[in-house]
């Protein structure tokens, strides 16, 4: 959305004007929710080579099951539940989402067989997508409109945080569980169980949360009724060109994110508790580390370039992760790794990160919830190639070398990542010259 017109800008609605202690804890509230629920992704990521000797399944299934169970199937189901949020109470969507999430991670530890296990995952997967464009979507209305970029900052951080602590934990949650879980069942089985029981003090808390009038927009289309074709014909060029920046993008992150701790394991025989701490750590402190770097290069380069500042942040971004790719290929030393993956991350964090405050921008008050989950089913086509992309590589060209798999994955996609940003500055700075002075 870097292409908005000014007056765009102006549709996001003013929000309260003051916070208030209820706004607090709910801001405070989603995030750790959001967290808890991302971090069952480090964890799979953590638990990926049991789980493949378990059901004895290739790295092309494995591929699938990070991309399509992982992101694409719960990003497609999530728009109707977004849409279900535009209309009725966000709070209790949420309270449904929290409690399918439980149940559906117990259906996963218990799954007997491959595809059981797929669909349970790919189904709590659509919990997790729909719950980010429906808190996304209730921040303005929670938010002052001055404090609003640092709450969705905020958000991200605890949600990153609770993604990093499914890696760095994973080992400590797979030894409690089998300590605390009488059951007869394989570890990653119990860990994911364990994780599951998680999601009863997040219901009770949940209770407790504020649920936001919406803040209508004078301008905003049509009011409760607006539809959501007319916005997206009129802004279709902006979406497509964001589209392209971001989604290609993706492919390069998920192509490494959901694999690389046992691609990793793999190429250097490491030990599967330290790559899970380490893998932890890195997250954590890149996609935190990555968001006041984010807040301050906005405000700086938004004087200067105006509406090319955003995918002038993104292209930059996708084109210093190209070198970090190419390394993988030849790295010799899972520190080495570490650190490369660390500043790839980072990077791509920081291209990422303001993302949802111009969707907000972008989209009329009545249409966000449903706004938000459209663009993350339409990125999540493109989280799925990556995994995939890398998992069939491995298999049918590459012997298993996973590593090398990911690099070749992620490099193409950066450049044109990077290609598509400098077409969306272009436009930008054409525009702006357009304008009368």
């Amino acid at each position: 959305m870097a292409l908005a017109l000014p007056e765009y800008e102006a549709d996001s609605a003013d929000g309260p004007a003051t916070w208030t202690s209820g706004g607090l804890f709910t801001v405070a509230f989603l995030g750790v929710t959001a967290g808890v629920q991302m971090s069952d992704r480090g964890l799979q990521s953590i638990l990926l080579s049991a789980i493949q000797d378990s059901f004895r399944v290739g790295d092309a299934t494995i591929g699938a099951l990070q991309g399509l169970a992982g992101v694409l199937v719960g990003s497609a189901v999530a728009v109707p539940l977004a849409r279900l949020a535009d209309r009725l109470s966000r709070k209790k969507v949420l309270l449904g989402l929290i409690a399918g999430w439980t149940c559906l991670m117990a259906l996963s530890a218990l799954a007997p067989d491959f595809p059981l296990f797929f669909v349970g995952r790919a189904a709590s997967g659509v919990t997790e997508f729909a719950m980010i464009p429906i808190v996304y979507s209730m921040i303005p209305d929670i938010a002052p409109d001055r404090h609003r970029v640092t709450a969705n900052l905020c958000f991200a951080a605890l949600m990153a945080a609770g993604a990093s602590a499914g890696f760095y934990f994973g080992d400590v949650i797979v030894q409690m569980a089998r300590q605390t879980i009488p059951l007869a069942m394989e570890p990653w089985r119990k860990a994911l169980l364990l994780l599951s029981f998680a999601g009863a003090p997040l219901f009770a808390l949940g209770l407790l949360t504020h649920d936001p009038a919406r803040q209508i927009a004078p301008s905003d289309p049509g009011g409760r009724s607006a539809a959501l074709g007319p916005f997206l014909r009129e802004r279709w060029q902006a979406v497509g060109l964001f589209v392209g920046v971001a989604g290609s993008l993706m492919i390069a992150v998920q192509a490494l994110n959901p694999l690389i701790a046992l691609a990793l394991e793999r190429r250097f025989d490491a030990d599967l508790g330290k790559v899970g701490h380490a893998m932890g750590v890195v997250t954590l402190v890149t996609s935190i580390g990555c968001l006041p770097v984010a807040g301050v290069l906005d405000r700086t380069l938004r004087s200067r370039f105006g509406l090319a500042a955003r995918p002038l942040i993104m292209g930059a971004g996708a084109l210093c992760a190209v070198p970090c790719s190419a390394l993988l290929i030849v790295i010799d030393s899972v520190g080495a790794a570490l650190w490369v993956v660390a500043f790839f991350l980072f990077v791509t964090c920081t291209a990422n990160a303001l993302v949802p405050t111009m969707l907000q921008d972008l989209t009329p008050a009545t249409l966000r919830a449903r706004s938000f989950a459209i663009w993350s089913f339409v990125v999540s086509v493109f989280c799925a190639i990556g995994p995939l992309a890398a998992g069939a590589l491995s298999d049918l060209l590459l012997g298993g070398r996973l590593l090398t798999a990911i690099a070749v994955t992620a490099i193409p996609a950066l450049l044109l990542s990077t290609a598509c940003a400098a077409r969306s500055i272009a436009t930008a700075r054409r525009f702006l010259k357009s304008q009368p002075t």
